[in-house]
């Protein structure tokens, strides 16, 4: 396989995954509004005791909007310097997924949000590992996970 083939079978994968994602985080805040269809209240949020509600909604937005980016980066810029932001970029999103989660244990989340942030955390490690391998791809390194054939 060409390298040029190579690097665009990663960063298709890439895509993939980060839409998988985002699809996740979106779905995440729709079950967290379901109970409105019903005719319940979502107005008690245990965020709201150490955050604003704007401050939440921004860091929403920065969160969205940053992996919407990586997605058009990855599609558009091929240097071995995005690999390695971009690795760094799907690090810090698990980090941050991790802790979410484990946060969200502590207080007692419903348990299907519990398990879409679960599942979220594994597109996020399944992204870690392609995004490490896109990068080892540029460096001339066989990749250390292959797909099935």
């Amino acid at each position: 396989m060409s390298i040029e083939r190579n690097s665009w079978s990663y960063r298709i994968k890439i895509i993939t995954l980060w839409t998988a994602y985002l699809l996740g985080m979106l779905f995440h805040t729709q079950l967290a509004l379901m109970p409105l269809f019903h005719g319940l209240s979502v107005a008690e949020s245990h965020t709201h005791e150490y955050l604003n509600l704007a401050t939440i909604l921004w860091l929403m937005l920065a969160v969205f909007g940053i992996a919407l980016a990586a997605i058009i980066a990855t599609a558009l810029v091929e240097n071995c310097r995005y690999r390695k932001l971009h690795l760094g970029l799907t690090l810090l999103y698990t980090l941050i997924n991790a802790l979410h989660l484990l946060l969200d244990v502590r207080v007692g989340v419903p348990s299907y949000q519990l398990f879409l942030m679960a599942y979220l955390l594994g597109i996020g490690l399944l992204l870690n590992g392609v995004s490490y391998q896109w990068l080892r791809s540029g460096l001339n390194n066989p990749p250390i996970l292959r797909a099935a054939n």
